[in-house]
């Protein structure tokens, strides 16, 4: 038997090659409070309760007085009533997806369902409508602004629409949709509206206390029937914990799953997971109460002036731009420069010790970089705009990356479907993906060689990458 201390040793040494977690270089995946003590907290929170299964909430009712506690105070934060009830989730993508089957499953009578979605609505919804079989309705946003498009949006909601979902606010740009127009024009078809605030649930109301201007996203808008708010986002807490909300039980309860008609116990489940452990939503629990409303007021402070600090360092940098306004905690910069390459700028900036996330264009949206501001950037902007400023000049030296031509031809040619597993692997090889080495140090080749291919054929090959990866030793 080894010992915990020799185990321990080895886990700090995987550890060590994984991007940092805290310290705000890593502007994607990640928030930090830059609290000290959360993390003990909520790590002696987690294992207290990671024995006790969710599974049953009359066998551990410290869970459910936990997970009560959680809708309550989520449903307080964006404008829920007394009839409003809720689910603790493992994450935005779980919440999001059970918003879609809660609305397929109160559609019953519907044989062929649809779910209304801006372009800019999270993967999350594709993901639920492929589970699901309900077939996604993709509304194009406003070209300029990336908010949806109200009037697009009630023009695409028919008879076989179940739901239709807005953000608060979007990924990959940032910005908020015009929600009061969208689930009004959803209300007067009955059709449900489902806010994706996985994002912004926990942090916009703090900067509507603090002056900005921010619209009503929740339930104080007439129309909305469901809203999802992720607390390991700006709540800060371990993940996974995400709170579903819906107006009222009765439209919960098409996520609910019961099964009696076998031999052992009736499975109830409130969630797609039957066994959940108790450490995440205790770890969640404990956060919540010690930083408080107060604490989380001042967080969200520290993180707006944080956002508008590194906005005007942006704004100042000859060669880049902010895709959209943006009206959240999100950034997302593009160029006009055809001598930068952002996938050079992006591997530029991890040499320097910070991440940032490369989004490839699609549509009316060109290639960009992606920034997740939270607290713990507050004080270390310079530090990011000087970084910022040195790999733009580093990109602009070295010029864009250049696929052949003939590699360019291949791949605009390459049919998804009809490689096998095979050629997708020689394919991935060329790339410098493949043989079980991993990703390379620098991506930029790899992105500029993904951007040319389509959607689908950037899906086969990412599967396939990953399947690569997912090999036990």
């Amino acid at each position: 038997m080894r010992s915990a201390e020799d185990i321990l040793t080895e886990l700090r040494a995987l550890r060590a090659g994984d991007l940092p977690t805290h310290g705000g270089r890593t502007l994607a995946y990640v928030y930090d409070s830059g609290l000290d003590g959360v993390d003990d907290l909520a790590a002696a929170a987690h294992a207290l309760a990671s024995s006790a299964n969710g599974l049953d909430p009359t066998a551990f009712p410290s869970l459910l007085r936990m997970e009560n506690d959680l809708v309550a105070a989520t449903s307080e934060l964006v404008g829920g009533t007394p009839r409003t009830v809720g689910s603790v989730t493992s994450g935005g993508t779980e919440s999001c997806v059970l918003a879609v089957l809660a609305a397929r499953e109160g559609n019953s009578g519907v044989a062929e369902p649809n779910v209304v979605l801006p372009a800019t609505a999270h993967a999350a919804f594709h993901k639920a409508a492929h589970l699901f079989r309900v077939r996604p309705v993709v509304v194009p946003v406003d070209p300029k602004t990336f908010r949806a498009d109200p009037e697009a949006m009630a023009a695409a909601i028919d008879d076989d629409t179940v739901l239709v979902v807005a953000s608060a606010p979007s990924y990959a740009h940032g910005v908020v949709d015009p929600i009061a127009e969208i689930a009004a024009a959803a209300a007067s078809r009955g059709v449900r509206t489902h806010v994706d605030a996985c994002i912004g649930g926990w942090v916009l109301p703090y900067f509507r206390r603090l002056g900005r201007a921010v619209p009503e996203f929740g339930f104080a808008v007439e129309g909305v029937t469901s809203v999802s708010v992720d607390l390991h986002k700006y709540a800060y807490c371990p993940k996974g914990t995400s709170v579903l909300l819906h107006a009222d039980a009765e439209l919960r309860r098409g996520h609910y799953f019961a099964s009696a008609d076998w031999p052992g116990y009736t499975m109830l489940n409130s969630t797609l997971q039957s066994t959940r452990s108790g450490g995440p939503l205790a770890a969640a629990w404990a956060v919540l109460h010690h930083i408080g409303d107060d604490g989380y007021l001042a967080l969200a402070e520290a993180t707006l002036e944080a956002v508008e600090a590194v906005r005007a360092e942006v704004e100042a940098l000859d060669g880049l731009r902010l895709v959209a306004e943006p009206g959240a905690t999100l950034l997302a910069l593009t160029t006009d420069d055809d001598r930068l390459d952002l996938f050079v700028v992006a591997d530029e900036m991890a040499a320097r010790g910070w991440y940032v996330q490369p989004q490839f264009a699609h549509q009316s949206s060109p290639a960009n970089l992606h920034l997740t501001i939270t607290a713990s950037n507050r004080g270390s902007e310079g530090d990011f705009a000087a970084a910022l400023r040195d790999s733009v000049r580093a990109a602009r030296a070295a010029g864009p990356v250049v696929v052949d031509e003939g590699i360019a031809a291949f791949l605009a040619d390459l049919d998804p479907d009809a490689l096998t597993s095979e050629e997708f692997g020689q394919l991935l090889a060329a790339a410098g993906m493949g043989g079980g080495a991993g990703l390379p140090e620098r991506m930029a080749e790899v992105n500029a060689m993904l951007a040319l291919a389509r959607p689908a054929l950037r899906e086969r090959l990412l599967q396939e990458f990953l399947g690569l990866l997912y090999q036990p030793s």
